[in-house]
């Protein structure tokens, strides 16, 4: 390819607007252009980025067995009140009526598309399993787009479906597709962490996500150096402490502590530590009748809620935080000073984090403003809790599969897999006749990869102050080729088209810069585009037989035989 049929549309400086590393650069190199929030054109530079994504995730599903199709954009809506998610799935799903005021969405996911056509068309055991796969843009309105390509409200994505006539299929399915999806991010180049996560609004029994280890990454993802084990720290189970209870040894004392309504003001003005403050958070669980329980969670001063571990825990689904006035009026005082001392536990439920519920002369709230009281134990000065895993692991904590300490490290999410079980298929009425010719709900699976997303996300592992550093496996072109007075010499326009041929013979992804540009715009562009490698051609360099090579995250050049250029690179995948 030569600049000249190309397109370039860099900028020297990122709109000002861009709040990440991923959406400046990928702004500033034309990748993308912006249209509306969240919403982006992706320009012939960035193009080239995506399909080379795209035929890395496509090649390995085809491999695993996966079969391809494309299914519409736009649904009918009573796909969507069918499976129930008409009124479940919020704001996010894009709705609208046609001319003939039919109701329909903007798919931002294809489960009712997939399970209908497969319910249609499927009716034997013999038909089973089965695997579909599209690539195909998606919708979801977020109420604050962000980030560039990584929170748009457009983007592109792989997902998959299976169906099973049994739970061990979908198992094995499921493990396949795991397999694949390391296959997919170790060849796009890509430092990643496959981690336990939560199901969330899709459901299903279990799922993984698959991470690119960045610093700037949404989530929190706890990993065990020492082995194997990785979650979403959403997932990850707090150990309990080794250690029993400690036996009381102070008595109970109601202190001063006026304006100090946070664990670290009363650990500071107490002069002990956090770990030794029995933190109290006030929920509410309300029934479908109206019925309010009032529920008091029990946490280290230093530990923080986990939201998801709680609202699993029996009877407290679709929790939420109990208002002030809620609070005054279970407990007689402000937030800022409850505690579980003389709650009464027929009205008031106590559930404590295994952490917490190892303390022994504690500091808690006196349900009285301004005041604490010190010397608190379980059993003698209150009723013993329930207990439950409340809290976020921190690093430290032991590896719930007992080979080490975790650490904390920060991810993006670029893939995820569920299996669905019969959620869906239940809904949809998606059924087979096994062997007896009995009606049987199929099992499913869900396999989902942001294609577009990926691209923000290698970015945000890679990058320098020069500008995009890309994984050699997608990065625009592999080789830049920089002739020095392309349109001023005979010898350097001859050598430079020759090199272009050869290494497009070669099957190369060559860009040969002829534009007439300065070098130095040259050399800024081709790296802000993150080509792995650059190679000038120059009149002093012909004439000594050489060219002058540099890597995208060498420090110098080097020059090298004219000869010896083409094995350098065959050599050199990134």
């Amino acid at each position: 390819m030569r600049s000249s049929r190309f397109f370039f549309a860099t900028l020297k400086e990122a709109p000002a607007d861009a709040e990440v590393v991923s959406q400046r650069l990928m702004l500033r190199a034309g990748l993308i252009k912006r249209v509306a929030a969240g919403i982006y054109t992706w320009m012939p530079m960035g193009l080239r980025v995506l399909r080379k994504v795209e035929a890395i995730v496509r090649e390995e599903m085809n491999r695993a067995g996966a079969v391809e199709l494309l299914m519409p954009a736009v649904q009918p809506a009573e796909l969507w009140q069918e499976s129930g998610r008409w009124e479940k799935y919020g704001p996010e799903l894009l709705r609208f009526k046609d001319r003939h005021t039919r109701d329909f969405v903007i798919g931002p996911t294809h489960e009712e598309v997939i399970t209908d056509m497969v319910r249609r068309d499927v009716k034997s055991y013999r038909q089973l399993p089965l695997n579909f796969y599209q690539i195909q843009l998606k919708f979801r309105d977020e109420i604050r787009p962000r980030f560039g390509v990584m929170r748009g409200r457009e983007f592109l994505m792989k997902d998959a479906y299976s169906f099973h006539a049994s739970l061990a299929d979908l198992q094995r399915e499921y493990a396949n597709m795991r397999e694949a999806y390391h296959r997919i991010f170790t060849r796009l180049g890509l430092r990643f962490r496959a981690v336990a996560a939560d199901t969330g609004s899709i459901g299903g029994d279990g799922s993984h996500e698959f991470h690119v280890i960045a610093e700037t990454g949404e989530d929190d993802i706890a990993y065990c150096p020492d082995s194997d084990y990785a979650a979403n720290v959403e997932l990850a189970e707090a150990i309990a402490p080794d250690l029993p209870r400690p036996a009381p040894v102070s008595a109970q004392v109601k202190v001063a502590t006026p304006g100090k309504t946070t664990c670290a003001e009363v650990a500071g003005f107490l002069g002990v530590s956090p770990a030794r403050i029995l933190k109290t958070i006030a929920v509410v669980r309300e029934a479908e009748t109206g019925e309010k329980t009032v529920v008091l969670l029990l946490l280290r001063g230093d530990h923080e809620l986990n939201v998801i571990k709680t609202g699993k825990i029996a009877g407290l689904a679709g929790f939420r935080f109990a208002s002030d006035e809620e609070v005054e009026a279970a407990l007689g005082c402000k937030p800022g000073y409850i505690g579980p001392v003389g709650v009464n536990p027929d009205r008031v439920r106590l559930i404590a984090d295994r952490g917490a519920a190892v303390l022994a002369d504690f500091v808690c709230g006196a349900n009285e403003a301004g005041f604490h009281l010190t010397g608190v134990n379980f059993g003698r000065d209150l009723p013993e809790p329930e207990i439950a895993d409340l809290r976020n692991v921190i690093a430290g904590d032991p590896s719930p599969d007992g080979k080490g300490r975790l650490e904390i490290c920060r991810g993006i999410e670029v893939g995820h897999i569920f299996q669905l079980r019969k959620q869906y298929a239940e809904a949809l009425n998606c059924a087979y006749l096994d062997e007896q010719g009995k009606r049987q709900i199929m099992e499913m699976g869900c396999y989902g990869i942001g294609v577009s997303r990926i691209v923000g996300a290698a970015i945000e592992q890679g990058y320098d102050d020069k500008g995009i550093v890309f994984p050699a496996a997608i990065a625009p072109f592999a080789v830049a080729l920089v002739p020095m007075g392309y349109y001023k010499s005979a010898t350097v326009k001859a050598a430079a088209d020759k090199l272009h041929a050869d290494l497009q013979a070669a099957g190369i992804d060559v860009l040969l810069d002829d534009r007439d540009e300065r070098p130095g715009s040259m050399f800024a562009d081709m790296e802000l585009l993150g080509i792995p490698h650059r190679v000038v051609v120059s009149e002093r360099g012909l004439k000594e037989g050489r060219f002058e090579y540099k890597g995208r995250t060498d420090t110098e050049a080097t020059l090298l035989p004219t000869g010896a250029l083409m094995a350098l690179l065959a050599e050199k995948p990134d």
